[in-house]
C-alpha cells in the first residue's frame, strides 16, 4: 500500500504549499498516521524513531492550528538537546513560510539569556525548548504559558533518561489542563506510561513496527573488516561512492576526535561533532555541513541527535551502536522522503553480536558487502580523469601547449609516451594512493559449519581471548559487579564493547566475565577502574541504563565451565 499525498491528510493550502516547497509529495507512516488526529484536536501518543518525519507530523498541524494575530505562546515543544530543539525550529519555520504572522522561537541553555528575552517579548507563537532553559524563563516571569494550546513532547524517553521528569511534569501542570498534548518517543518504558496515563486525554495511540522505521528505501550493508583496517576501508568506500554528504557515527568522542583527524591528513573535507566542543562551534560545523561546505561529519550518537539534512548520501557506521534502535537512528538519517539512501556498516569480531542484535530487531537480514579492492579504485579514478578530459576537450577550455610538446618531442619522448605521462600525473593528483591492509590478501579457507551472521557467510569469532596470552586483563585487576545478566540477554561481548567503546581503551583492559541470572561479574585492569566506572555508569546496554560498582571475585564453579567469554 503506497503512503498517502500530503493533500489528502485534511492541511491547509499554505501548509500544502511549504511542504511542497521542501521537496515532500507522499506522507511517511507517521505523517499519515499522525497529522489528521491532530488536526482533530486529538492527544496523541506516537511510538516513532528519529528519521521518520516526526517533526513534520507534528509541526503541520502546529503551524495550522496557530492564529497568527495573536502574539502569545500557543505552542509549546518540548526536546532533550539543543541540538534537537534548534532544528525542530528551523523545521516549523519553514512549514511556516506562507503563513504570515506566525514566529517560531528556540530557547535552550548555551544561548544568550539577552537574545532569548528580546524573542519572547516579539510575542512568538511557537516556543521551542529544552526543558530547563524552558522553566528558568517560567521562573523569570519572561515566559507565560497560560495561552498554550498545544503542548508536544519530542523525544520523550531521552527527556526522561536525561533527567527531566521533573521539569516536564511541572511544566505540564503549568499550561491549561484544556490543552492538546502530542507526545513522540523511540521506546514507551513505564515511566513514559505514567506521563500519558497523568496528562494526556483519550490519546490516540500510534506504534510503527521496525520495518516501518527503518524506511525501505535506505540500502543497507555490513563489511566483514579488521578493526585496524577500519579507517582504510571507509576511505575507500568514500571514494568509490565520491561521497559529498555523508555522516559518519563513532562509539566515543575519542573516537570522533582521531577519526576526524585521520580523514582530514587524507584529503578529505571533514568535521566533527561531539559534546566537548562548544555550543557555538557545534552550531556552526552544523550549519557548514547543512549548506555543503562540509561533505563528512564524524559525530556521536548524542552530537547528531536531531540533525536534519537534506538529501544525505551515506551514513557510516564506524563502529556499530550497542543499542539496536540506536542503529535506527542513525540511518534515518538518509534515504528521507522517499529518496534512495545508502548505509554501511564496518563489523569487526567484537561486533558482530550486536549485528545479530539489529537484524533480528529490523526484522531482516543485512547483506554482506565486500571491501572495496583496489583495482576498483583504480579504475573509478580512471573513469574521472577521462571524464575530466572529455569534458574539457568537449568546452574548449583550454590553451593549446604547443611548445612544451615540441621540446618534449625534441628531447626524443614519443607522443603517446608523452601522453601516457601526462595522464599518469593527472590521475595522481585526482586520487587517493590506497594503503595495502591485511583484507587485500587472499583469505584461508575457514572451518566448515562456520557461519557469520547472515546465516550463509563466514564471519569472525563472536567472542575474542582478552589479555596477553591468558583468560584475564594484564597485570593488577579488579571486579565490576554490573546490574544486568543472562536475564537481561547480555552476553560477554556486550561487556567488552561498552567498556571498550564508552572509555577508548583497548580490549585487552578486559579480562574474565562470569554472566550470572540477575548480575554480570567483569575483570578489568585495576589501574583503569575509576574511568570505566565513570564511563559505563553513563551508557545503556540491552535498552536498560547500566549500573556497575566495585565487586568480589567470583566463587569458584564445580560443575560446566564457569566462565563465558
Amino acid at each position: 500500500m503506497s503512503s498517502p499525498l500530503f493533500a489528502e491528510l485534511g492541511l491547509a493550502p499554505e501548509l500544502l504549499r511549504a511542504i511542497e516547497s521542501l521537496g515532500f509529495e507522499q506522507a511517511t507512516p507517521i505523517q499519515a498516521a499522525a497529522i489528521p488526529p491532530l488536526l482533530a484536536g486529538r492527544d496523541l501518543v506516537g511510538q516513532s524513531q528519529t528519521g521518520s518525519g516526526k517533526t513534520v507530523a507534528f509541526g503541520a498541524p502546529a503551524v495550522q492550528g496557530v492564529d497568527p494575530h495573536r502574539r502569545e505562546v500557543q505552542v509549546l515543544v518540548l526536546c532533550p538537546t539543543r541540538e534537537l530543539a534548534t532544528q525542530v525550529a528551523e523545521q516549523i519555520a519553514r512549514l511556516a513560510h506562507f503563513k504570515r504572522g506566525v514566529r517560531a522561537l528556540p530557547i535552550y541553555g548555551g544561548q544568550s539569556y539577552e537574545r532569548q528575552f528580546r524573542g519572547l517579548q516579539a510575542g512568538p507563537q511557537i516556543v521551542i525548548g529544552t526543558p530547563g532553559r524552558v522553566i528558568d524563563h517560567l521562573t523569570r516571569g519572561t515566559l507565560r504559558l497560560d495561552t498554550v494550546r498545544l503542548v508536544v513532547l519530542d523525544e520523550a524517553d531521552r527527556m526522561l533518561d536525561m533527567g527531566f521528569r521533573e521539569d516536564i511534569e511541572r511544566l505540564l501542570e503549568a499550561v491549561p489542563a484544556a490543552r492538546q498534548t502530542a507526545l513522540f518517543s523511540a521506546t514507551l518504558p513505564p515511566p513514559i506510561r505514567r506521563l500519558v496515563a497523568r496528562y494526556t486525554r483519550d490519546p490516540v495511540q500510534i506504534h510503527l513496527s521496525p520495518a516501518q522505521v527503518t524506511v525501505p528505501a535506505i540500502e543497507q550493508a555490513w563489511v566483514e573488516v579488521d578493526w585496524r583496517s577500519k579507517t582504510e576501508v571507509l576511505s575507500r568506500f568514500l571514494d568509490l561512492y565520491d561521497v559529498r554528504a555523508g555522516l559518519v557515527f563513532c562509539a566515543t568522542k575519542l573516537q570522533v576526535d582521531e577519526l576526524h583527524e585521520a580523514l582530514q591528513a587524507r584529503g578529505y573535507n571533514a568535521e566533527k561533532l561531539h559534546g566537548d566542543m562548544p555550543q557555538t562551534l557545534r552550531e556552526r560545523v552544523m550549519r557548514r555541513f547543512r549548506e555543503r561546505r562540509v561533505e563528512l561529519l564524524v559525530a556521536t550518537d548524542v552530537a547528531a541527535r536531531g540533525l536534519d539534512v537534506q538529501d544525505l548520501e551515506v551514513v557510516f557506521n564506524y563502529e556499530l551502536p550497542h543499542d539496536p534502535e540506536d542503529y535506527v537512528h542513525r540511518i534515518g538519517r538518509t534515504g528521507r522522503a522517499g529518496k534512495a539512501g545508502r548505509a554501511i556498516s564496518l563489523v569487526s569480531g567484537r561486533e558482530f553480536g550486536r549485528l545479530l542484535q539489529i537484524q533480528r530487531f529490523i526484522g531482516g537480514r543485512i547483506p554482506l558487502q565486500p571491501v572495496p579492492r583496489v583495482e576498483e579504485l583504480e579504475q573509478k579514478a580512471t573513469g574521472r580523469v577521462v571524464e575530466t578530459l572529455r569534458r574539457t576537450l568537449e568546452a574548449g577550455a583550454f590553451k593549446r601547449q604547443d611548445a612544451l610538446f615540441d621540446e618534449l618531442t625534441r628531447a626524443g619522448h614519443a607522443p603517446g609516451d608523452i601522453v601516457s605521462a601526462l595522464l599518469h600525473l593527472l590521475q595522481a593528483e585526482s586520487g587517493r594512493n590506497p594503503e595495502r591492509i591485511p583484507e587485500d590478501e587472499p583469505r584461508a579457507p575457514r572451518p566448515a559449519g562456520r557461519t557469520g551472521p547472515t546465516g550463509s557467510t563466514p564471519a569472525s569469532p563472536r567472542f575474542e581471548p582478552h589479555g596477553p596470552g591468558r583468560r584475564g586483563a594484564a597485570g593488577d585487576t579488579a571486579w565490576l559487579k554490573f546490574n544486568l545478566g543472562a536475564n537481561a540477554g547480555v552476553a560477554p561481548g556486550d561487556f567488552v564493547g561498552c567498556i571498550a567503546g564508552e572509555t577508548g581503551l583497548p580490549r585487552e583492559v578486559v579480562g574474565a566475565i562470569r554472566i550470572l541470572p540477575g548480575i554480570s561479574l567483569v575483570e578489568v585492569a585495576r589501574v583503569h577502574l575509576p574511568r570505566i566506572l565513570e564511563a559505563v555508569n553513563r551508557t545503556r546496554l540491552k535498552g536498560r541504563r547500566v549500573q556497575a560498582m566495585p565487586g568480589a571475585p567470583p566463587a569458584p564453579v564445580r560443575t560446566g565451565p564457569p566462565w563465558r567469554r
